[in-house]
């Protein structure tokens, strides 16, 4: 039934994704998808650099540990965190808006202590990212894949 009705909506549909992406709704990072290994190689060292330095200011606050941080060509994230406490960066946060790839970064800064979306982890985001609603909301007009 919902194989039917997105063949019989496909048109509308993809009309739709297209004013989507025309009008800014849904924005793609600027020459990723056509990026040279060099270039992915440079940005993953960039992002690394970025998130280390960053943290380390935001942590100043939340006084959290984590094991490591990879960065990665995540196809469907922009960051992790996992139970074992290590902390993973889509390598493409390089090339965000620095407020954005901020938000990000604390946002999964935060997992280290709430390993959930509760209040109480929004409300160590609050901490210092008061305005975590309207860059979350912003972040997801960005693609994150390819």
């Amino acid at each position: 039934m919902i194989e039917k009705m997105i063949t019989e909506k496909r048109e509308w549909i993809l009309e739709k994704l297209e004013v989507a992406r025309r009008d800014g709704a849904l924005r793609r990072l600027e020459s990723a998808p056509k990026r040279t290994k060099k270039q992915v190689a440079e940005d993953k060292n960039r992002a690394l650099e970025i998130i280390r330095s960053r943290i380390a200011h935001f942590n100043l606050v939340y006084r959290l540990s984590w094991k490591r941080i990879a960065i990665r060509n995540q196809r469907t994230r922009w960051g992790s965190c996992s139970k074992r406490g290590n902390l993973n960066f889509n390598y493409k946060i390089a090339l965000l808006p620095p407020y954005l790839a901020d938000y990000i970064i604390v946002h999964e800064l935060c997992h280290l202590a709430q390993m959930n979306h509760s209040k109480k982890f929004w409300d160590l985001v609050a901490q210092t990212i008061p305005d975590w609603k309207e860059r979350r909301k912003e972040i997801r007009t960005y693609e994150v894949g390819n």
